[in-house]
């Protein structure tokens, strides 16, 4: 069995993964780390619908979905708030 030729950047790597390469001798696993954020809680908010059309407006843009959007959103603003704190 032959090796395989590491990709000498991350385009061509993309470029075989989405080819359908299989592309696990590429990778290193012993550096993988599994991330578990606990368990979810669901959240219910009241929004003005204009500012919902407006986080829509966005989202299509960057073609993503509402919650997603927002979940990232929250996400950041909750690290530059611990980030002032900690400051």
């Amino acid at each position: 069995m032959t090796k395989k030729k590491i990709a000498k950047n991350t385009r061509e790597f993309d470029r075989r993964f989405d080819e359908g390469e299989d592309i696990h001798d590429l990778v290193d696993m012993s550096k993988v780390s599994i991330i578990r954020h606990g368990k979810k809680v669901r959240l219910t908010l009241d929004v003005a619908e204009s500012l919902v059309n407006e986080i829509d407006d966005i989202r299509k843009e960057i073609g993503v979905d509402r919650g997603a959007l927002i979940k990232i959103w929250l996400h950041e603003r909750v690290k530059k708030e611990k980030a002032a704190g900690a400051a």
